[in-house]
């Protein structure tokens, strides 16, 4: 979701609107934009500020100064702006909703696509490997296929721990930025995962026939 998320004027109500949920410090009010656009959009202090500086100015909004920190809270008047334009606000909010199950589903269509390049990726390992194996064994005897197997085992072993630690950066890189990590995504995560194994073990049991 891009800024343009928010269209003329919009932007001013969602502030009246999270200010009505509690007052906040701006630092508070960016990190809850970030938080209900799932990541996509956080807004800069040059954007926020003079927003609330002008609802202050028509008297929408109050500060209080608490030592080094800002609390903006919303007035009466400001509430009644608020009520006024509740189906605006209604329409904000399904835009943001639409937004974070879009981020959702990328994120689960991203898991899947790294699964499934990562099963198509084990199956042709596999067939280069037993026919490796069966040109070896001829040449060399199974004396020197085992010691081949050990090393293909470190590499399987190096395989499986950088995939683990790339699938695990990229989900808590998105949580960390507040994108929404949904049940369905970490089943589809889990059944990948499972797959992946069984194609593994198949691939395994037809190697010993």
């Amino acid at each position: 979701m891009s800024p343009a998320v928010f269209s003329h004027g919009d932007l001013r109500l969602y502030l009246l609107a999270l200010l009505a949920e509690a007052p906040q410090h701006g630092y508070g009010i960016i990190q809850a934009l970030t938080d209900r656009t799932g990541g996509t959009y956080t807004p800069s202090a040059g954007t926020i500020y003079p927003r609330l500086a002008k609802l202050e100015e028509e008297g929408l909004v109050t500060k209080t100064v608490d030592g080094r920190t800002t609390i903006y809270a919303i007035t009466d008047a400001g509430r009644a702006e608020l009520a006024s334009r509740e189906e605006d606000l209604v329409g904000i909010e399904e835009g943001l909703s639409d937004s974070v199950r879009l981020i959702a589903s990328e994120v689960r269509q991203s898991v899947q696509e790294a699964m499934r390049s990562l099963r198509a990726d084990l199956a042709t390992a596999a067939q280069d490997e037993k026919r490796s194996a069966k040109e070896r064994t001829r040449a060399e005897g199974m004396s020197d296929e085992r010691v081949t197997s050990r090393e293909h085992l470190q590499r399987a072993d190096a395989a499986i721990n950088s995939f683990r630690a790339q699938v695990r950066t990229d989900l808590r890189t998105h949580v960390a930025r507040g994108g929404v990590l949904s049940e369905s995504v970490v089943k589809d995560l889990e059944r990948a995962m499972d797959d992946a194994a069984h194609e593994v073990t198949r691939a395994l049991a037809a190697r010993s026939e």
